[in-house]
């Protein structure tokens, strides 16, 4: 669990290459330079840890690129307080990021590996989230809504209504549309029947699974 200066320094490494790519909310490239990536990554791929790339973890998953990670985290636009579900826990390395921000954190993972992990890693660096739940992320967490903001971490080949039903009004939904390649959509809930979509261009993540229970 140790994080040195060659770490520290590797990290804000990234933060200047996320930063080159558009990035530019102060808040999440302060919280990205803050969080130890090595952490959350298997021993074997430490040396790739501050690299802006995707990498494997357990259960046939990935940590997700760190600008990938920016990127999503900026278009939420977290202030602090704010209720946010999460469909993906993973490694734990968003749900850092959204904790670092001041969110609440409600966080939803379907492999129960991951899960189990992810639930004794997270409080060991300090990062808390409200609830970290094993169930299906296409359901939501409907005891818990509204949420001022909801993140898809894998792709889906379409938008789960239910998600889409439990953002408040003004709430922001972030998710990865598409089957082999995804196209970045942002849903902004403009009234009790009423979205906003815009859509920000391709992006590659692990299929999003749903239970068909």
């Amino acid at each position: 669990m140790k994080d040195t200066l060659k770490h520290q320094g590797l990290r804000q490494q990234l933060v200047s290459v996320v930063k080159s790519k558009g990035v530019t909310n102060e808040k999440v490239l302060k919280a990205m330079a803050k969080i130890p990536r090595h952490l959350f990554m298997d021993s074997s791929f430490l040396d790739h840890a501050y690299q802006d790339k995707a990498f494997p973890i357990a259960a046939d998953q990935t940590i997700s690129q760190p600008y990938t990670v920016a990127f999503q985290s900026e278009l939420m636009q977290i202030e602090r307080g704010h209720k946010v579900l999460e469909i993906g826990t993973g490694s734990g390395y968003q749900t850092a990021v959204l904790c670092e921000l001041g969110a609440q954190v409600y966080s939803i993972e379907r492999q129960r590996e991951l899960f189990k992990k992810t639930s004794n890693f997270l409080p060991k660096l300090g990062y808390r989230a409200r609830k970290l739940i094993f169930g299906d992320g296409y359901k939501g967490l409907v005891e818990e809504a509204p949420f001022d903001s909801i993140i898809v971490t894998a792709g889906a080949p379409f938008v789960p209504k239910p998600l889409l039903a439990q953002l408040a009004i003004g709430g922001r939904l972030v998710i990865p549309v598409g089957d082999d390649v995804q196209t970045m959509t942002l849903f902004v809930r403009t009234g009790p029947k009423a979205f906003e979509k815009t859509e920000f261009g391709e992006f590659r993540f692990v299929p999003l699974l749903e239970d068909k229970n």
